[in-house]
């Protein structure tokens, strides 16, 4: 895989996927972690500049008030600027059935058209979630790949669950693992 050149004032392209990933309880963090060990990526958190309430029932509420308003908070600054790549794996959890605000943030951020975007979303079993349709809204000049669910349940067995996601994805021989 090579990245394509990012544009003056973004560096030097890199050949390697780059991992974006946002998690609330550890459960993506965990799988982006597992993604970086097979694939040997460069992974970036994304953050919100204000944390999230850490008592669920505060969560839900803030949560489904930014999801009705369309709320986007305000980032951190990224240690790796996506332009760079080509190939971007994006991990999020599965909020109410649809990306998170920060993650939503993130991409309205960046003009991530012509790259290759391969979703991976943590869950456990509530609302479903259709994440590729969600980030093809937001990213209708990028290619979006089949999003990878993960129940929380299944993390003894994300190595298996990521290599046989990557293999669809076409992306087993092209990724040292």
């Amino acid at each position: 895989m090579r990245a394509e050149s990012g544009g003056a004032g973004q560096g030097r392209s890199v050949d390697r996927p780059l991992i974006a990933s946002y998690s609330y309880s550890g459960h993506t963090h965990r799988a982006a972690q597992a993604l970086q060990g097979l694939t040997g990526s460069d992974w970036c958190e994304i953050y919100p500049r204000q944390p999230y309430p850490m008592a669920f029932p505060e969560l839900l509420a803030q949560v489904k008030r930014e999801l009705k308003t369309g709320y986007r908070p305000k980032l951190l600054p990224l240690s790796h600027p996506p332009q760079r790549y080509s190939v971007i794996f994006l991990g999020a959890p599965n909020w109410c059935g649809t990306l998170p605000p920060p993650v939503s943030a993130w991409l309205r951020q960046h003009d991530l058209s012509g790259k290759q975007i391969l979703p991976f979303y943590s869950h456990c079993g509530g609302v479903p979630c259709d994440m590729r349709r969600d980030i093809q809204k937001l990213c209708p000049k990028a290619e979006v790949g089949e999003a990878l669910g993960i129940l929380d349940a299944e993390e003894d067995t994300l190595p298996e669950l990521l290599s046989r996601w990557l293999a669809r994805m076409g992306l087993a021989v092209a990724l040292k693992f």
